[in-house]
């Protein structure tokens, strides 16, 4: 990846939805599993961190929120859909399978016929990969305004995870085991607009980063067949996840290595980090892998649970909110998918 001269991080927008269902919620429906296996109550938010989730609406296709989303990223950079020279989704949730969700989100910010518009998919670290397409189109020139959306909804892959592990009459303590990332899930939505310099009001760049891939690994998480978004669609997950999280950091200390040397830059230089949020024992084995201080971290797993694509960007836009910085700061994009591939973006936000 390049290091870019002209691309800044103009304004983030999201949505939360408004229906929380905590962890000890979810147990309670799973109690005759947990008696089963010999499991107490509580093990959910122990093992993860995750307090709560929330769901949207049932029947709520993910453009509808993304559609929120976009509207106040653009109403916080100051810019309207005309301005926009590109529009990207870039979430595992989608409308459907065909056309790209990305059409439904395009005609509801009224963007110009001239700007294009795509889907890109690349589990949780598409939002990521979608901010690198559109920053290598903005220092080219071939573009000077644009705007990532993803919206991801986790109430079917909950429910039918919870349903599933009820109805089977031959559960065993393995198949729990591998269902039970999928109780992590949350809903949510995310926006960020971004743009030349030339036409920037702000002094937040991108300056750059590094991708690795660790493809062998592509087994470790697989969820059900592709049929986007549909009220009866059943979606599934299967995930070792020891396996994973052992794999998936031994691919971030490699990745990290890389973004040091690139960026010219030190575990001490970076002031603050924002990483893909799936629980605290991810949040910690991440952060020893490439050697930061957790005093740096702000995170959002505890009310969100894991939202995907979303769970970076959102959390790096309530970090800001929550503490905007006073000087010029040094901020690390942590990001990883499960396929497995890992990103790492370098960001300077200037007050």
């Amino acid at each position: 990846m390049p290091h870019y001269n002209h691309v800044h991080l103009e304004a983030f927008g999201h949505a939360i939805p408004d229906h929380v269902v905590t962890s000890a919620d979810i147990e309670r429906e799973l109690a005759p599993v947990y008696d089963r296996f010999g499991l107490h109550e509580g093990r959910l938010e122990l093992m993860t961190g995750i307090q709560e989730r929330r769901f949207w609406d049932p029947g709520t296709p993910p453009s509808h929120a993304a559609v929120i989303a976009g509207k106040r990223a653009l109403e916080n950079a100051n810019l309207t859909g005309p301005d926009i020279d590109c529009l990207i989704y870039a979430a595992v949730s989608r409308d459907f399978l065909e056309p790209a969700t990305a059409s439904v989100v395009h005609h509801h910010l009224a963007l110009p016929h001239k700007s294009m518009m795509f889907d890109i998919s690349n589990a949780c670290l598409g939002f990521i990969n979608a901010m690198q397409i559109m920053a290598n189109m903005i220092e080219l020139r071939q573009i000077k305004s644009g705007l990532v959306v993803a919206s991801e909804s986790g109430r079917q892959l909950v429910r039918t995870t919870i349903d599933r592990l009820l109805q089977s009459k031959t559960l065993t303590r393995q198949e729990f085991k591998t269902a039970f990332a999928s109780l992590t899930i949350g809903s949510g939505a995310i926006a960020l607009v971004m743009t030349h310099d030339s036409v920037s009001k702000t002094n937040h760049r991108l300056l750059g980063g590094v991708m690795r891939t660790a493809t062998e690994s592509n087994h470790l998480c697989r969820g059900s067949e592709d049929t986007g978004f549909a009220a009866e669609s059943e979606m599934f997950m299967s995930t070792d996840s020891e396996t994973l999280l052992q794999h998936g950091c031994a691919l971030a200390k490699e990745t990290w290595s890389d973004f040091a040397r690139t960026m010219e830059w030190s575990a001490d230089d970076v002031d603050r980090v924002f990483c893909h949020q799936v629980g605290i024992a991810h949040r910690d084995a991440l952060y020893d892998a490439v050697g930061f201080d957790t005093r740096k971290d702000f995170s959002t797993f505890d009310r969100f649970g894991n939202v995907g694509s979303v769970s970076l960007p959102l959390t790096m836009a309530l970090g800001l909110d929550n503490d905007p910085p006073t000087c010029p700061t040094k901020i690390a994009m942590l990001g990883i998918g499960s396929g497995l591939s890992c990103a790492m973006l370098g960001v300077h936000w200037q007050p």
